[in-house]
């Protein structure tokens, strides 16, 4: 199984926090339930809508292959299982920035990633940030969860 860089089920607080901007996309905002992580996420919301007070599970991978080997090309990947198979909505980045909020034990990491120029913020202990590298490359999967 590949090692995952980051999972946790995420409350939905608020879809654009700050104004609808763009047509096909929203802004979400959210927090974590396990890790008490904050998020604020940029999805197409045309293909996959989401709504305040939703769950989500959240998951970010290294790669889609279940034995841990690198997506190298979309081809060849017809009939192979893979951790795209349990979820709705998957997007492909890369993480630009890391940065450091606070300081002492109100000590917060930052990390930012693009996903196609969508953004991603995600805010919490340095702890759970420990895998995240500046040019890192990655996979997004949302999936809705029941409440």
């Amino acid at each position: 199984m590949a090692e995952l860089l980051f999972d946790d089920i995420f409350m939905v607080k608020c879809v654009n926090p700050d104004g609808k901007k763009y047509d096909k996309v929203s802004r979400i905002e959210a927090r974590s339930e396990k890790l008490s992580m904050y998020m604020l996420l940029d999805v197409n919301t045309e293909i996959y809508p989401i709504d305040e007070g939703e769950k989500i599970l959240m998951v970010l991978s290294p790669t889609l292959n279940y034995d841990g080997a690198p997506v190298t090309s979309y081809t060849g990947q017809e009939g192979k299982k893979s951790l795209a198979d349990k979820f709705e909505y998957i997007m492909h980045g890369k993480i630009y920035k890391l940065s450091d909020d606070g300081s002492g034990s109100d000590l917060k990491v930052e990390v930012y990633a693009s996903f196609g120029g969508l953004q991603m913020l995600l805010k919490g202990d340095p702890i759970h940030c420990a895998k995240f590298r500046v040019d890192q490359n990655m996979f997004l999967l949302l999936r809705k969860q029941l409440t």
